[in-house]
This record gives structure tokens, sequence and C-alpha cells, in this order.
């Protein structure tokens, strides 16, 4: 601003000079110059005059330094001249001043020198004798008048721009020093120049529609945060050169990033070669997916580029944590299997003795040992498809009714029912402890006390015992059961609840077990919401233990 304020001074000096000057010139210069011609006729009255009175006596007395006096004859030949000798000065008489005396009486002309700088003015009158007396003067050309007021136009010019820098910087502190205090957050506070005025009413109404924008924007990214944040899934933007724009906590958490990781290339969170590869393949192609394993879990990661107007701007980073789809997949698999060979084992024990008794090859006195075996292996298949029954009806989460069961009483209805079976192998049964009631799917609580006891019948010793101990608790009930049998040991306790899995399979098979009896168990104590716990000692005790939650 100081410049264009010094620039516009500094004009109007030079454009007020030039005016001067053209005044000066154009105006004055003339003006004087007809003053002067008006003199230079007055003395060349006087002296014209003076010479027809004296003649050339008069011519010679006078001191004319200014002017220069010429006497011609009417032939042009020069009598007197004032400046030169007459004798040697050329004829005259095509002199235009000196043609028009003789012709009019009176004349005038002007003439430049050769150097352009100086000029002369010349009059001349005819005398009586028909001579002509011819006055002159020099003077200076506009030329070199502008020639001579260079050092005084140079002096002016200097003084003008030191003023209208001086001018101008004054100026513009005093212009700026409002505008620097503008507040610029509250426009309609200020007092400043009222032709800001609208100005500032237009800075007023973009504030407010900014103060929209972002609220609108802040919402947004609020919202999207709070998505994001509670995904489970993990969530990454990459912009168009790979560095990372946003990433959730579920994505920092599965590759081990923090929160000032935005603005950082992706590769240097995960280097891993499956993932450049599928980053490259999505950029190539538009989308990518692959599987690896992380931190334990199984991961479905998804990549997909994000274009628009045929322009590449990011890509977006899912991975989706599969871990529970693999392993059901593969219990899926495996409970296939083993169903397949739990079934097939039972028939072939049956299709073979029928096939004994069809051909006649059993003996009459063995027929009702083969009929027993078909017995006993058909009520195990229809023990095994109740028990996947039983399953698949607690995968599915199928709703039961519920209602109030008292985990003692049916402790002992399972006991009792079980009496027998301890009978024969000689172990003692006891119920103790509170009355433990909960709401809950009284089969489902049945199929728990009886599996856990019916185990620790079959896999305790001669003479042992199985203690089913209730125990209320503020908001929880306990239920234990123990026994004196063969136990488990520590490697085989993670999976005793896994389907189909036997610890000692000749024993089961002896026993008559399916193998899904602490599954049933598993599954039927997390559909009440409650949590079971193993101990065992090896050939001297194990305990299971399961809590509910009387909390509604």
């Amino acid at each position: 601003m100081t410049s264009k304020i010094m620039k516009s001074i500094l004009s109007v000096a030079i454009a007020v000079l030039m005016a001067s000057l053209t005044i000066i010139t154009g105006i004055l210069y003339p003006y004087f110059g007809s003053v002067q011609e008006s003199q230079l006729k007055d003395e060349l009255s006087l002296a014209a005059s003076a010479t027809q009175q004296l003649g050339k006596g008069y011519l010679e007395k006078l001191n004319a330094d200014r002017y220069r006096l010429t006497w011609v004859n009417a032939d042009g030949t020069v009598i007197y001249d004032s400046h030169v000798d007459a004798a040697t000065m050329e004829n005259h008489a095509d002199r235009e001043e000196i043609r028009e005396a003789l012709a009019s009486g009176t004349g005038s002309s002007t003439r430049q020198s050769s150097t352009l700088t100086e000029q002369t003015i010349y009059e001349a009158t005819r005398l009586n004798d028909g001579s002509v007396l011819r006055v002159s003067v020099s003077r200076a050309t506009v030329l070199v008048l502008v020639l001579g007021m260079l050092r005084p136009i140079a002096i002016v010019l200097v003084i003008a721009i030191v003023l209208s820098a001086w001018l101008a910087h004054r100026m513009a502190k005093t212009i700026v020093a409002p505008l620097n205090n503008l507040n610029l957050d509250n426009p309609m506070e200020n007092e400043a120049y009222e032709e800001l005025s609208p100005l500032l009413h237009r800075i007023h109404a973009q504030h407010l529609e900014i103060k929209s924008q972002l609220r609108t924007l802040q919402h947004k990214q609020n919202e999207f945060e709070q998505i994001t944040g509670n995904m489970k899934e993990a969530l990454v933007l990459l912009d168009s050169t790979g560095r990372i724009l946003s990433i959730n906590p579920a994505a920092r958490t599965l590759f081990g990033a923090g929160i000032t990781c935005i603005g950082e290339d992706f590769l240097t969170i995960d280097r891993k070669q499956n993932m450049r590869l599928a980053l490259q393949t999505a950029r190539e192609q538009g989308s990518a997916d692959f599987r690896a394993r992380e931190n334990g879990r199984e991961y479905q990661f998804d990549l997909s580029r994000i274009d628009s107007d045929g322009n590449h701007h990011g890509m977006v980073i899912l991975a989706f944590d599969i871990t529970e789809q693999v392993n059901a997949e593969k219990n899926r698999q495996e409970f296939t299997a083993n169903v397949s060979h739990e079934l097939k084992t039972p028939l072939q024990s049956i299709i073979g003795s029928a096939e004994l008794m069809e051909n006649g090859i059993v003996k009459a006195e063995d027929a009702p040992r083969f009929v027993g075996r078909i017995r006993k292996e058909a009520s195990r298949l229809v023990t095994l498809i109740d028990d996947i029954i039983r399953l698949s009806q607690l995968d599915d989460g199928t709703d039961m009714p519920h209602e109030e069961v008292s985990l003692k009483v049916l402790s002992e209805e399972v006991c009792e029912t079980l009496a027998d079976a301890a009978k024969l192998k000689d172990v003692s049964l006891e119920v103790t402890g509170d009355d433990g009631v909960i709401n809950g799917v009284r089969r489902l609580l049945y199929e728990i006390v009886y599996n856990l006891c019916d185990n620790a019948i079959k896999y305790n010793n001669p003479g042992g015992s199985v203690k089913v101990t209730v125990a209320q608790k503020s908001g929880e009930v306990l239920l234990s059961v123990q026994d004196t049998g063969i136990g488990i040991s520590p490697e085989h306790q993670e999976k005793v609840f896994e389907r189909f899995y036997r610890v000692d399979k000749s024993h089961s098979r002896q026993s008559g077990g399916t193998g899904l009896g602490l599954s049933i168990v598993k599954h039927a104590v997390q559909y009440h919401h409650g949590k079971i716990t193993l101990e065992s000692e090896e050939n001297k005790r194990t305990i299971f233990s399961v809590i509910f939650s009387t909390r509604a």
C-alpha cells in the first residue's frame, strides 16, 4: 500500500511539474516574445527618427549593446552595422524584413540559428530617403529554456520523491492502522472506515456460513467417529499416496498402532508381504482380499479403491474377525466326521448281528445275546441322536419355557435316577447344601446335573463317592459335583467340553458314552449365562463347579 500511495503522490507531483512547464513554455514564452517585439518596434521608431535627422553620426554615437542596428540602402547595400564592419557585409536586398520594408514601409521576421538554441527577431522600417533601418535582438529558444530548467526540475523531482515517500509512509500508516486493528472474528463490532462497512457485512455473513458448515462437518465427524469407534471391524482410510487419513480403535489394536499414526504411510505399521500385494492389486484392479492370522485370531481383509471422476482418491481397508466362523466351520467338519463315525459304529454292530441271525449262523442259545447287543446299540443310537438334537437346539438358541427350579431338589431327583448305576459301580451319592432356586429351563438344568453326575459315576473307582453341593450366595447359586474317580490330566482339561472328545476312548466305549455329555453341559450353562470350571487331580478327584446368577 505504501508504494501505491507513493506512486500516486509522485505521479501528481510530476503531472503538476509538467503542467507548469507546459504553461511556461506554451503560454508565457509567446507572451514575453510579443512584449519584446513591441519594445523592439518602439526602439526602431526612435532610432529611425533620430537617423533621419542626424544621419549616420547618430548611429555611430549610439551605444546599443542589447540591440543590433543595420542601415541598408535601397539597393540592399549595407550602409552601417552596429556590430560588424558594413564594408564586409553582403547585400541584404533578399532579407525578408528588408523586402517587406521597401515594399510596404515596415517589415519583420524571425530566424533560427544553426544550432537551434537561439533565434533572432528582426524589425525594419523605410526612411524618407528610401533606405531601410533595421533593428534586431536575439533570444533563447524554447529548447534552451527547457535545458536550462533541467537542474531545477531534477531538484524538484528529488524533493517530490522524498516528500512522496514520507507522505506515503505516513498516510499508509494512518490508513492501515485501523485496518490492522480490525476484529475479523466479530466484524460488526468494528468502528473503522465507513467504506469498509459492506466488506465487514460480507465477512460477517461468511463467518456465519463457515460456522454453520463447521458445525455440520463436526457433527458428521462425530457421527463417523462414533460409528467407527464402536465397530468391531477394523477400518482404515488411506489417501491416494497411501497415507492414513483415519483409523478406528479396532484397527489400531489389530495393527498395534498409536493414535499418532495419522498422516503416516500405512506400510510403516503393516509391512507384511500379503498386505503389500493386496494394496498393489487393489490400486490396479479396484479391490483385493485375503485372509491372515493376526494376534492369534483369523481375519478377513477386504481392500477397495476409492475412485471419483476417473481419478484415484484413496483406499478403504476393512478387517473382519472371522475366528469364530473359521472355528465353527472346523467344528462343523469335525462334528460331521465324528457323528458319521459315532453313528457308523453301532450301526455296523447292529447290521453285523442281524446278518448273522438272518443267515442262521447264530445258535439258538446265542440268539438272546445277539438280540441284546442289537437293543443296546439301538439304544445307544437313540441316545446319540437325542444328544445331537439337544446340541442343535442349544446352538440355534431356541427359546424354551423358563420356570423357578430348585437345584437341590433337581439334584436329588438325578441321584435317585442314577442310584442303580451308582450301586453297580459301588459308588455312593450325596446331595447337600441350600435350596438354590434359579429361573431357568428345567430340562436343561436336569441335563447339566445328570451328565455331571453320570460321568462322576462312570469314571469313579469302586467304593468311591459322588458329592453334589448347592450353595446359595448373594445373587449367585453354586452347583458343585465332586467325585473320587480317576481324574483328568491337565493336558485334557481344556478339551473335555469339546464334542466327541474322550480322555479314555476304550473306557468310554465300555461305559456307553456318546462323547457329547460335557459339551451339552457347557452349552446349557452358557444358555443360562452361567460359568463352569473344572478342577482335577489324577487318581484323586474331579470337581465341576457351575455358577448361576439369580439377578434379573
